[in-house]
């Protein structure tokens, strides 16, 4: 089997047990309180409320790379992201994200990771953000740390993103495209903590820590729509 039907099936896969926790949520327990490695979560933008999104479609200037995105609609499977260690610092699945802990944010539906550089995004002339890589796998440019008040990042807590290689922080200020994506608002990185930067894990799939440490079957605390 080649490497394209491997993805595939993987992708597919990762939607199924999306959906199958969120049939079975009734019967998950109590829901978490703070992101844990290895969900699946969705991130919204407090200040424009729109949720980080992307597709395969790519940037007709810049990079090139495929485009990243805010969207207004709740139920877009496009705007999933898998929370994920860097290649070196892990994170062990069902651990808490700590304030100032390094990850990577890779979109579900694309393999791609959360990635920025110095290319000017296409409305704003702010910094671009894409999304790079295959399977997961890209470079030290995919790697963001999470800036948060406690010890850990809390679902209820607006938190920001520092890209590690630039020093800048993952924001929406409202531009918005025409075709093929009219009325998706630009995505990029800006230097400064503004409210245009402040985030908020939302709907998804939680893997509880308890379980995941003690070696059992996985299991999920999902939040839907």
């Amino acid at each position: 089997m080649d490497a394209f039907n491997v993805a595939l099936i993987s992708r597919t896969l990762t939607c199924f047990f999306v959906s199958l926790a969120y049939f079975s949520r009734a019967s998950l327990g109590t829901e978490l309180s703070f992101v844990t490695c290895g969900s699946v979560v969705k991130l919204l933008n407090v200040k424009h409320n729109v949720r980080l999104h992307s597709h395969d479609v790519r940037y007709g200037s810049g990079s090139g790379q495929q485009s990243v995105t805010g969207v207004t609609g709740v139920e877009d499977a496009n705007s999933y992201w898998s929370v994920r260690g860097t290649r070196e610092a892990a994170c062990r699945r069902g651990d808490a994200v700590k304030c100032g802990q390094t990850i990577r944010l890779t979109h579900v539906n694309t393999g791609r990771n959360l990635h920025s550089h110095h290319f000017s995004s296409p409305l704003s002339s702010n910094q671009e953000v894409s999304a790079f890589g295959e399977e997961g796998e890209g470079d030290h440019l995919d790697e963001w740390s999470v800036e948060c008040g406690g010890s850990v990042w809390k679902r209820q807590e607006a938190v920001r993103f520092r890209h590690k290689s630039t020093d800048a922080l993952l924001s929406v200020t409202g531009e918005q495209y025409g075709r093929p994506i009219h009325g998706q608002r630009e995505v990029h990185a800006m230097p400064g903590s503004t409210p245009h930067s402040l985030w908020m894990a939302m709907e998804g799939v939680f893997i509880k820590p308890t379980e995941a440490m003690a070696g059992q079957d996985h299991h999920y605390q999902h939040t839907e729509f």
